[in-house]
């Protein structure tokens, strides 16, 4: 009897898989223990073993293809075998009755719903207009209107502000292109919606607006529309043949287009519109060039025709490109966890500075023995250990009506890898000895690298180091890995004068930031934990000890 093969969870937050690869197709033998495919969770990218044995009969996530846990993966069973009562759920022949049913219903009504669409079609009344929600901004997909400047009923002259209209920018001025009356407004103050849904109804007083409201726009207006291309070809003919001329009629420019001429001086009547409707916007003031005066002196005339005209600037042609790349499970799950950690958990941040003089000098004594190397990270990592046990608050958990002391200490190293970040963790690291913590990290590093973790080496950190210091970064602040209260930021050590006995002289320092979960660590624990740290780095001897 064929078997399905759900997606497994294969960590305690999966909660979505991503198939990274088959090694298997459908038709192929399956032995028990087999390597059916690569699954990429939200930590790793992991191999999945098949508990039957059979052949791959199905195939239901597609490789590149994400699914939530327990989403059909595969199928397995004897060759030839139907599964589609599986796939159908068992439901097979009334679906396929009612394809049959559905194809006599819709012949049948097909008259009808043509007789429906003449009805519902009914054109828009010449004269009335139907104003949608802009897109104000290239980014914008939808608006709230801030505050309707017209009510139901109000006469609306071309030109006039209707409402203030708050975009992902900012908020902005919307005037009418049309003069009417303000029959209807579709989006109340305080409401958003999606750009092009139906902001109000401008039109003749008296006019059915429900009947505008369900019906298309005319064919007289897509007439209307046929001709606008035409229209700004002529206008674009006769720009350099005539100029703007203000005949006495309202000027319609933009709120931003009238602010940058009161700036630059600019006579908007001087300027041509590009806009709807000849409206004037920003780029029209931006490329205006002042026409010269007619009334000119001859000497003025007589100077320009014989000065040469001047070199054109050769500016630079760009051509903009962007691509979508689809993100890993990886990077869905560091933008979800991050983002829940730094705006449930409230952060604050605390820096000291480390005189790393002693440690060198320390560390380069333990590397001259044989076969061992330890890094200034694993000191941090032992000192963090270490102090973590002087300050068992920094070591818990937030659990809403309680808070968990962990009285083991287990260290998670932040570790970059090609798709994002992983943070393997070192556990009973204060029971470590530096050699021991150096060997171990640099093998959880190695394998999270080549994506060999297990999850159970990603899991159960009661605190967490992350160092940018190989990369000149001098200080930086951290999100906090939850389930921990507190994260330390490592920098680089930095060579710098320094006073030491009264005397300038070269040091070596190191700055560090603590960043705790104001739930569970105070200021002052903080504080003090980080006081403790620096006493074990300046004296690493009192690490050994």
């Amino acid at each position: 009897m064929a078997e399905i093969i759900n997606m497994p969870r294969l960590s305690d937050t999966m909660e979505e898989g991503t198939v990274a690869k088959w090694l298997k197709s459908v038709g192929d033998k399956v032995e028990e223990g087999d390597i059916l495919a690569e699954i990429e969770t939200d930590k790793a990218t992991m191999e999945f073993e098949s508990f039957y044995e059979g052949t791959l009969l199905h195939i239901g996530i597609e490789e590149g293809d994400g699914a939530p846990v327990d989403s059909l993966l595969a199928i397995i069973g004897e060759e030839g075998e139907d599964i589609s009562s599986l796939l159908n759920g068992g439901g097979s022949k009334s679906s396929e009755e009612k394809p049959e049913a559905k194809e006599e219903d819709s012949d049948d009504s097909e008259p009808e719903s043509d007789e429906d669409d003449t009805n519902e079609a009914a054109e828009i009344p010449e004269g009335v207009e139907v104003v949608k929600m802009p897109r104000l901004s290239d980014t914008m997909e939808e608006g709230t209107v801030a505050s309707w400047l017209k009510k139901v009923g109000d006469k609306v002259e071309e030109g006039e502000i209707l409402a203030e209209i708050e975009t992902d920018k900012a908020t902005m001025e919307f005037e009418s292109f049309y003069s009417g009356t303000l029959l209807y407004i579709g989006i109340q103050e305080g409401e958003s919606s999606p750009v092009d849904a139906v902001l109000a109804v401008i039109g003749p007083e008296g006019t059915d607006v429900d009947a505008v409201l369900n019906s298309k726009p005319s064919s007289g207006k897509k007439e209307k529309k046929s001709e606008e291309p035409k229209k700004e070809e002529a206008k674009e003919a006769t720009k350099e043949e005539a100029k703007p001329v203000n005949d006495g009629k309202r000027i319609f420019a933009s709120p931003l287009a009238k602010k940058m001429a009161a700036d630059k001086g600019i006579d908007l009547s001087e300027v041509s519109g590009s806009g709807d409707n000849g409206r004037i916007i920003k780029k029209d003031i931006e490329n205006f060039t002042p026409a010269a005066k007619s009334e000119a002196p001859k000497a003025t005339e007589t100077a320009a025709s014989s000065s040469k005209p001047a070199a054109p600037i050769n500016l630079p042609v760009g051509e903009e490109g962007t691509e979508e790349v689809k993100n890993s499970q990886m990077r869905k799950v560091i933008a979800k966890r991050l983002s829940e950690s730094k705006f449930s958990a409230p952060h604050y941040y605390l820096t000291i500075e480390v005189d790393m003089d002693n440690a060198m000098a320390s560390r380069k004594q333990i590397n001259e023995l044989p076969d061992i190397k330890v890094s200034f990270n694993d000191m941090v990592v032992k000192a963090c250990a270490m102090a973590l046990k002087k300050h068992p608050q920094v070591n818990t958990t937030w659990n809403g009506d309680t808070t968990r002391y962990n009285h083991h200490v287990h260290i998670g190293v932040a570790v970059a890898v090609e798709d994002g970040l992983v943070v393997p963790v070192l556990k009973f690291s204060d029971q470590l000895s530096l050699s021991q913590i150096g060997g171990a990290v640099k093998d959880l590093a190695g394998r999270a690298r080549n994506k060999k973790l297990t999850p159970a080496e990603m899991e159960g950190s009661t605190f967490t180091v992350s160092n940018l210091g190989m990369f000149g970064i001098s200080e930086f602040t951290s999100i906090i890995n939850q389930p921990n209260s507190a994260i330390l930021s490592v920098g680089a050590i930095v060579q710098k004068p320094v006073v030491k006995e009264g005397q300038i002289v070269v040091g070596n320092t190191m700055k560090v930031t603590l960043a705790c979960d104001h739930r569970t660590v105070d200021g002052a624990t903080g504080a003090q934990f980080l006081h403790t740290l620096r006493s074990y780095l300046e004296n690493p001897v009192t690490m050994l000890a």
